[in-house]
């Protein structure tokens, strides 16, 4: 249920008046998970290349994408709907194109390439950035029902915890069997999830421009 706005979540000039219950509380919680995504990125994308892990350097971008994801969210927060309707529809594409794209090709392309990661490195940042996601779902879970902006938000944030413990799993595998493969099968299920996430976002988002939602 989403939280009852307070006195000091209504605001006090025009601009916060357009902006959903809770305004002033989302926008410090998503600060805090713009940081936390912007920090992990890092982490991810130099680990990723040393590992030459395609599951890492996957969820590496989707830590970057999050991050993308997070400041949108605050620039449209206090717009009117119209915006952040809109907004959603961006975000539902580029969650479309960097899960059908870039992770599906660079997997086909580690898997033509027969490159086996590196497993413990793996695992150890894969744990590391289930930690992070985690704390960003808890702070972001009361916000799961608010309109299609912050819907891509929490589905974002949900995916990501599992896509860290799926990357758990493939360092795991990849530990056992010497091989690949399970690296790619990985990769394969972060891509499936976020071309889920951005047909779901998408439906809403156009059904809430559909209503009228959309008057600016």
């Amino acid at each position: 249920m989403m939280p009852k706005p307070t006195m000091t979540d209504r605001c006090c000039d025009e601009a916060c008046l357009q902006a959903p219950p809770g305004g002033l509380r989302l926008r410090r919680v998503l600060w805090i998970a713009l940081g936390i995504n912007v920090v992990m990125f890092g982490v991810e994308i130099v680990a990723g290349l040393a590992a030459e892990s395609v599951s890492l350097l996957a969820d590496a971008l989707d830590f970057f994408g999050d991050a993308a994801n997070y400041g949108v969210s605050l620039f449209v927060l206090s717009r009117a709907p119209v915006w952040r309707a809109r907004t959603a529809v961006v975000k539902a594409l580029t969650m479309g194109a960097y899960g059908g794209v870039f992770v599906l090709g660079q997997t086909a392309w580690n898997a033509l390439a027969g490159t086996v990661p590196e497993p413990v490195t793996m695992g150890a940042v894969a744990i590391l950035a289930l930690a992070a996601n985690v704390a960003v779902a808890v702070l972001l879970f009361a916000f799961r029902d608010g309109d299609a902006n912050m819907r891509s938000v929490w589905l974002c944030s949900r995916n990501d915890v599992i896509a860290n413990l799926a990357v758990i799993a493939a360092a795991l595998g990849v530990l056992g069997t010497g091989a690949g493969w399970p690296d790619f099968a990985v990769a394969a299920v972060i891509a499936g999830l976020a071309l889920s996430a951005a047909a779901q976002v998408l439906r809403q988002a156009r059904r809430e421009l559909a209503l009228g939602h959309g008057a600016a």
